[in-house]
C-alpha cells in the first residue's frame, strides 16, 4: 500500500509519501518534498497552482491512499486557521478529483505515533523522522517531515487494523 502525506500551506506545502510492502513490518520513504505556491500572488492564484501541481504529484506517485491532518484551531490563530483551511480544502479536492481515498488524522495523534509525545515540537519531529527514515540529513523545511510523519502514522495505523 502506498500512502502520500500532505501537510498543507498557503506558501509551502510538504509531502512524504510511504509503501508498505506486504510481509514487511515497517514502511519505506518513497518521496518526499514540498510544492512551492508563488508568493505575493494572490490566494486565488496560489490555491489554483496548489490545485494544479498537487494533481501532477498524484499522477506520478499513484497513492493507494492520502492523509491530511485535521484542522485545529488555537483561539489566538483564529485567522491562520481560516486560511489555512483554504489550502486544506483544495487538498481534499484534489484527492476527491483523482479518485484516491482520503483520511485525516489529528496533529496529536501523529506526533505522539511519531515521537511518543503529542506535543513534540517541529525540530522533535524533524529529528524523530530523519531516524526512523534512516535519513542522512534533518527533512527540511519542517514542513517535509510533518508530511512523512502522516504518511508514516496513516500506514502504521492500518498495518495494525
Amino acid at each position: 500500500m502506498r500512502v502520500l502525506g500532505i501537510d498543507p500551506g498557503l506558501s509551502i506545502t510538504g509531502y512524504g509519501c510511504v509503501e508498505l510492502v506486504d510481509g514487511e513490518i515497517e514502511p519505506k520513504l518513497i518521496e518526499g518534498g514540498v510544492l512551492r505556491l508563488k508568493a505575493r500572488s494572490s490566494m486565488a492564484y496560489r490555491l489554483a497552482q496548489l490545485h494544479d501541481d498537487l494533481g501532477e504529484l498524484l499522477d506520478q506517485l499513484k497513492p493507494d491512499l492520502m492523509v491530511v491532518e485535521q484542522l485545529f484551531s488555537h483561539y489566538k490563530h483564529v485567522r491562520t486557521s481560516i486560511l489555512m483551511g483554504h489550502a486544506r480544502g483544495v487538498v481534499l479536492l484534489a484527492a476527491q478529483l483523482k479518485g484516491v481515498e482520503l483520511d485525516e488524522l489529528m496533529p496529536t495523534e501523529v506526533k505522539k505515533a511519531i515521537t511518543g509525545h503529542g506535543h513534540a515540537t517541529k525540530a522533535q519531529m524533524q529529528q524523530a523522522v530523519m531516524s526512523q527514515c534512516r535519513l542522512q540529513e534533518l527533512p527540511t523545511p519542517h514542513d517535509v517531515a510533518d508530511a512523512i510523519a502522516i504518511a508514516l502514522c496513516a500506514t502504521r495505523r492500518l498495518a495494525t487494523t
